[in-house]
């Protein structure tokens, strides 16, 4: 990588005592025949690539164009590799900032085998038991568990004859997740009449194309908290029930089916793991390097930083895609105006309380949810008529409760998490009032009074997303899943304005979440390959 210094101008192992081995081969949705890349990458062979941002996307992108002969540098805004996936480490208690669920473990598995390795090389795997625990407001509690005769009897017990429905609704969730991974989330389809070819049509066939979630789970269950359990998974969509396709029912198969897990020292260990991977395939990381402008050149790119210019053929961005296209890029290399970006429904932002907390905090599991037994006016709130929820649901996680490493002896590692609209005003004084908002709420509905025992106490919300992740409205997750959103309606891996270009990450497909990220970076890789001319 040529760079240009002082320009001045401008079978998974698990690591709980039962020592149980996770071996998701040929039980999970995508066909072991499919594992294989869709296109030969042998054109990106000696090309030289600038990677913005380090995040899920980046790090896949980088890894796959890297094993393919390209030499790759990362250049990362921030002080850590992982984008979102940072950490927080402060008087002994170490945070995972971002993203905190380990699911679809079969994605994590196959972007490994890709590499010819496997997660257990780089990190081990605790499966979760319960999955998570959810305090409903009106008193009521319920554990999903990995005993899936359990689940039923507890689905039974809300409704007569909810458990034989449970297993309808699992099997269609299992069948939309096995199609729905091996046709159309690891294969890219940007363009319409690429959905106009009789496999895709064959394989859509009686899949969930049509509809809402609401509507699809209201086939199946009358209960409102039934129908709440089967659509939390929601929040990782970044969608409310009215807004997001039917198709995402596949969500219950992961949770149910593949299972939950933690990874020994929680994501960041599979940030560690991915940039052990690319290094070993020749990624060069650079951090507190935030690129400032990215410039078309005779033959390639410049990507400036402020201390730097780098000088590449092709370069990938994984930072938000809009702040690439409004702030990086000159006005004629812009694909979208700044009323394109306007108009989108991103997903939500979060007001986030990280808690270093004395003694235990029993009541609580590794994920917990907190809601509303009416959930309706929270999306409201998010998607309608942007507030600050005055009845939030919201999510708290205790990673202390299985990983003794992340809180000092005697304490307790806590975050909770609030969905929140993105774009709405965040002051230091609502942060002070909608803490003390969550806290009575934590001990009001789940019995866990924190307020006097918290010895370390840190905030983030809208404009540390902003400020930190250049992010579109603060939004925590990027665009969200809605009808207008989906597949080949989300912005290209391509750039249509720029040859050379190309985009990685949530805002691309197949969309928002770690797994999808990973994906995301073959889909981009693949891109790279198929438009760069042949030397």
């Amino acid at each position: 990588m040529d760079s240009v210094s002082d320009y001045g101008d401008g079978s998974l192992s698990s690591s709980s005592d039962d020592s149980r081995s996770y071996d998701f081969d040929g039980d999970s949705g995508l066909d072991p025949e499919k594992r294989h890349l869709t296109t030969d990458l042998g054109a990106v062979d000696g090309e030289s690539v600038v990677v913005v941002g380090s995040g899920f996307g980046g790090l896949s992108t980088a890894c796959y164009l890297a094993q393919a002969g390209a030499d790759v540098t990362v250049l990362e805004k921030n002080e850590q590799l992982g984008g979102r996936a940072s950490r927080l480490e402060r008087d002994g208690f170490r945070f995972d900032m971002g993203p905190s669920w380990y699911l679809m473990p079969d994605v994590f598995e196959h972007f490994f085998a890709d590499f010819g390795k496997h997660p257990s090389e780089y990190y081990g795997l605790t499966r979760l038991d319960p999955h998570y625990r959810i305090f409903f407001k009106d008193g009521d509690r319920v554990d999903m568990v990995p005993d899936m005769d359990e689940n039923r009897r507890t689905f039974e017990a809300y409704e007569p004859g909810a458990a034989e429905a449970f297993d309808r609704y699992l099997e269609k969730s299992e069948r939309n997740y096995r199609i729905g991974m091996d046709h159309f989330v690891y294969t890219d389809r940007p363009n319409l009449r690429d959905y106009v070819d009789p496999d895709v049509l064959r394989y859509s066939w009686g899949l969930s194309l049509v509809g809402s979630m609401q509507g699809h789970v209201e086939d199946y269950f009358d209960h409102p908290k039934l129908q709440q359990i089967m659509q939390y998974t929601l929040v990782f969509l970044g969608g409310a029930p009215t807004n997001t396709p039917a198709l995402y029912n596949l969500m219950s198969y992961v949770d149910f089916e593949l299972g939950v897990y933690y990874p020994d020292g929680g994501l960041g260990a599979v940030v560690d793991g991915m940039v052990e991977l690319a290094e070993e395939l020749g990624v060069t990381f650079h951090t507190d390097a935030e690129v400032r402008e990215i410039r078309g050149r005779r033959g390639g790119f410049v990507v400036r930083t402020d201390d730097e210019a780098y000088l590449s053929d092709i370069v990938v961005s994984d930072a938000d895609y809009a702040h690439t296209e409004q702030e990086l890029l000159p006005p004629e290399k812009r694909q979208y105006s700044a009323e394109y970006w306007d108009t989108r429904t991103y997903a939500p932002s979060a007001f986030l309380l990280y808690l270093g907390v004395e003694g235990d905090v029993e009541e609580l599991e590794h994920h917990t949810l907190v809601l509303p037994t009416d959930w309706n006016d929270h999306f409201e709130t998010i998607f309608d008529e942007p507030a600050w929820p005055e009845d939030p649901a919201y999510y708290l996680c205790v990673p202390s409760k299985t990983d003794d490493t992340v809180a000092p002896e005697g304490h307790s590692n806590l975050f909770a998490l609030v969905p929140i609209a993105p774009g709405i005003e965040d002051t230091p004084e609502i942060r002070q009032s909608y803490r003390d908002l969550v806290l009575d709420d934590i001990a009001e509905h789940t019995g866990v009074d924190l307020r006097d025992r918290i010895v370390m106490e840190e905030s983030f919300c809208l404009d540390d997303f902003s400020s930190r992740y250049n992010s579109q409205q603060g939004t925590a997750l990027g665009l969200a899943h809605t009808l207008t959103q989906t597949a080949l309606l989300r912005p290209p891996h391509a750039s249509k304005a720029m040859d050379g270009l190309y985009f990685t990450g949530s805002y691309t497909t197949p969309g928002i979440g770690v797994p999808m990220c990973l994906i995301s970076g073959r889909l981009t890789a693949e891109t790279v390959a198929k438009t760069t001319p042949a030397k």
